[in-house]
């Protein structure tokens, strides 16, 4: 097999290819590869890890078709330094050479036969625009677990609703809630998609103005012109999410999101998990407080329009700063109720997203 190709074209599909390529299994290198299989013009660059397969579909200029398997980092690593312009890779034997003006590399092949073989995608589709799906997802994924032993935490729900499509992620500590309205998905089934798949969806949506999603009993499969993310889906039960969303949250503050980004990144100089960040909300404003047994403290007072009865909450001071990162709105809205029930983040305007936050103890 050989083919030319511009470097920054296929140095950015082999870093993403490279990214998913397993460093585990160390009883089938193949695992570890990329494998690269060229017919005509077109070449299809495939890597997987068993649980998340990544496959590009390239323009390139054929000279002889075929396929190969190397390693995926290797591989990336040399095109990465590769001068910018035309490259050369040639399989040939049990070696592949890369090159470009005066630079070469050869490396080893790996068993291409040993590579699984991908399954074309099936389920009815749904097609959603890439930048709406992005924005959702950039939205959810962050409150997913990062626990790999709880399953079905450190998955994001994706449900059918009577408006659209609902993506729901929660750690046990902050719960986000995103409605993507007028999208309806192929059934009314739930799938419980593993939250490391989409962080690595959420590189490659700028690839193409549209994505097609696929669900089968197995998989879920995300499809641009050009790529193709497929994921094992999780078989778990999802929390009840809705019993733990507190409807008659009666104290409410407005305040401006960028001013209290701001506040929250300089409390945070003193603030940790040990350490939360104090908000008190009164017809006053939101006043942060941030006090260490040392006796340091640190103090921002925010203007915030305010009803209710004056309260005191205390919170992560990242989880929370997340959250109101993560509302596009240029004013946000704190919800709570009492010190030690759940509070709501969401965009004012905007009721498709929240952001729910466990308090922690004064």
């Amino acid at each position: 097999m050989k083919f030319r190709s511009e470097q920054g074209l296929l140095a950015e599909a082999l870093g993403a290819l490279a990214r998913i390529a397993s460093t585990r299994n160390a009883g089938t290198p193949a695992l570890s590869g990329v494998k690269m299989s060229l017919e005509g013009d077109t070449l299809i660059a495939s890597s997987t890890d068993t649980d998340i397969s990544l496959q590009f579909t390239l323009p390139v200029g054929g000279d002889t078709d075929g396929q190969g398997l190397v390693s995926a980092r290797m591989l990336n690593d040399i095109i990465r330094v590769m001068p910018s312009g035309k490259i050369t890779v040639e399989f040939a034997g049990d070696n592949a050479t890369i090159s470009a003006q005066r630079s070469q590399f050869t490396i080893p092949t790996l068993n291409a036969i040993e590579f699984p073989r991908t399954q074309p995608p099936s389920g009815e589709p749904v097609t959603i625009a890439s930048k709406e799906l992005k924005d959702a997802l950039a939205q959810v994924v962050l409150a997913a677990s990062k626990d790999a032993q709880k399953h079905n935490l450190s998955a994001v729900l994706l449900a059918s609703t009577e408006k659209g499509i609902r993506l729901v992620a929660t750690d046990g500590y902050r719960l986000a809630l995103r409605d993507i309205v007028g999208t309806s998905a192929a059934s009314p089934d739930s799938f419980l998609i593993p939250a490391p798949a989409l962080v690595e969806l959420l590189r490659l949506l700028d690839m193409s103005d549209e994505i097609t999603i696929r669900f089968n009993d197995l998989d879920a499969t995300f499809q641009s012109p050009t790529m193709t993310l497929s994921t094992r889906l999780i078989n778990a039960e999802y929390p009840p999410y809705q019993t733990i969303i507190p409807k008659n949250n009666t104290n409410n503050a407005t305040v401006n999101r960028e001013e209290l980004l701001d506040a929250l990144r300089r409390t945070r100089v003193l603030a940790s998990e040990m350490a939360p960040v104090r908000v008190r909300m009164s017809s006053e404003g939101i006043r942060l407080t941030v006090q260490l047994t040392d006796g340091s403290t640190s103090v921002e007072d925010l203007d915030a329009q305010f009803t209710g009865e004056d309260i005191t909450v205390a919170f992560n001071s990242e989880y929370l700063a997340n959250g109101v990162e993560a509302c596009a709105s240029e004013e946000i809205n704190i919800a709570t109720s009492v010190p030690n029930k759940p509070a709501i983040v969401s965009p004012v305007g905007d009721d498709t997203y929240i952001y729910l936050l466990m308090p922690q103890r004064l």
